[in-house]
């Protein structure tokens, strides 16, 4: 079983986000539409006292595009 994660871990959320979305582009999706698609995520768990901030969901943005481009590196 898959550890629970939260907010504060950005380079998990980033690589789960591009691997159940590998055909969306994180600039194109809305913050609220983010957060509901982090929430829906095996495993995240929102810890007491870290709530997510505009700040967390850029970083989670940037790390789901860095994520997508590894994929399609690994995939040439």
């Amino acid at each position: 079983m898959d550890r629970s994660y939260g907010w504060l871990d950005v380079d998990e959320i980033g690589e789960k986000l591009a691997a159940s979305y590998p055909d969306r582009d994180p600039f194109t999706v809305r913050f609220t539409e983010l957060r509901t698609m982090v929430e829906g995520l095996d495993g995240f768990r929102e810890e007491p006292g870290h709530p997510v901030n505009e700040k967390i969901l850029e970083t989670i943005q940037v790390r789901w595009h860095e994520a997508r481009e590894d994929l399609a590196a690994e995939e040439d």
